[in-house]
């Protein structure tokens, strides 16, 4: 059975919580398990999946969270290298990810992304994550 770790950001808990909700309703769909780990925020979800890495009970994992662009640059540096951190643990650490942080301008565009009946992006990284465990397996990439 695939057993998969999600990583939640709790910087906007009512965006994290509805992505989470998503997600976890995609995988009990697919017959995957799951455990949920929360961070503070989207900048520390790679290193927490890579600490989770040393594991090595989990098939994939499913990194959820949300920035939303202020006036300064600190968006910037938080979506470029969250991003930057969860591609190259999948390329350099063969992890299977699906990429759930939404980065957008503003809380109506995060509530409407996360929406399970709408944008359902929580749904969306879910699916990403067990394809990227099917091509894994498929090429033979399993530990």
């Amino acid at each position: 059975m695939t057993h998969v770790l999600i990583i939640t950001s709790r910087f906007y808990p009512e965006i994290s919580d509805e992505l989470s909700r998503g997600a976890k309703a995609a995988l009990l769909m697919a017959d995957a398990t799951h455990e949920e780990i929360t961070v503070p925020g989207a900048f520390e979800i790679p290193a927490a999946l890579r600490f989770a890495l040393f594991d090595q009970k989990y098939d994939g994992f499913i990194a959820l969270g949300c920035v939303i662009r202020g006036e300064t640059t600190h968006y910037d540096y938080v979506c470029t290298e969250s991003a930057r951190g969860l591609m190259d643990l999948a390329i350099h650490q063969e992890a299977a990810i699906g990429y759930g942080i939404l980065t957008v301008e503003n809380m109506e565009q995060a509530k409407v992304r996360a929406n399970v009946k709408q944008g359902n992006k929580g749904r969306d990284a879910a699916e990403a994550c067990l394809r990227m465990i099917e091509i894994k397996r498929r090429f033979g990439a399993e530990p």
